[in-house]
């Protein structure tokens, strides 16, 4: 398998696209939109690029991919739409992919870049039939732990602090809990949303007046007859 690779750099000469074979151990992970660390030209230092598009065979690739990032953000239509963007805007593919990565990761330093938020999220460590047993013949007689695990029944995965805060356990009775193998408690990556509590509305269509509908239809009148014409519109400035 191999890679066609838009490696992230501005400079208008590599603004084209570079193969690369993709290593067995990858093939599982690479998708169109990974972002990858290849060797380029003759310097030692790896490059960062992005994979837009996978194919079966090459005639150029004499390189390997040498690292995939760990990273979901950008998908097939995401690719598409910075080609296309780079196509009317004349600039690089690589810059549009760009504006399309979450802040603090679009940076090529690894160190440089937003480091990635973990948090502890809790769930069961045995069988639920087992606990219900164990509880009935008293093995578990903390009314707390007794608590905390049958809330755990339908709702494996909560966030340490939030269920702390729900049963009103403290991180000792957790930790306890977790030390008799109850639980587990994993620390696992948050994806960061700066959007996410934002309540975003749509404008609603504009409507015309008689003025600027007259405006309009005759200016659209000559793109539909592909007319060329040159049309000045007068008006107070801000009147739109």
């Amino acid at each position: 398998m191999f890679a066609e690779i838009i490696i992230n750099n501005n400079a208008k000469a590599l603004n084209k696209v570079f193969d690369y074979e993709i290593p067995e151990e990858f093939n599982k992970n690479v998708h169109i939109g990974s972002r990858v660390f290849v060797p380029f030209g003759k310097s030692k230092k790896l490059e960062d690029g992005f994979i837009i598009n996978i194919k079966e065979h090459s005639d150029y690739a004499n390189k390997c991919i040498a690292k995939i990032l760990d990273e979901d953000y950008l998908t097939e239509f995401k690719i598409n739409l910075a080609k296309l963007m780079a196509r009317k805007y004349f600039c690089n593919i690589s810059e549009c992919i760009k504006l399309m990565l979450p802040p603090g990761t679009a940076s090529k330093e690894l160190s440089n870049r937003a480091k990635e938020k973990k948090q502890s999220f809790v769930y069961l460590n045995k069988d639920k039939n087992e606990i219900e047993n164990e509880i009935e013949n008293k093995i578990v007689k903390s009314p707390k732990h007794i608590k905390t695990l049958k809330f755990l029944y339908n709702n494996e995965g909560i966030y340490k602090t939030d269920l702390e805060t729900i049963v009103d356990v403290s991180p000792a009775i957790l930790k306890t809990l977790e030390k008799n193998g109850y639980i587990k408690i994993n620390s696992e990556a948050v994806r960061r949303n700066p959007f996410i509590n934002k309540e975003i509305k749509k404008d609603a269509p504009k409507i015309l007046n008689q003025e600027q509908q007259e405006c309009f239809d005759k200016i659209d009148e000559c793109i539909k007859n592909e007319k060329f014409s040159c049309n000045l519109i007068y008006g107070i400035t801000g009147s739109r």
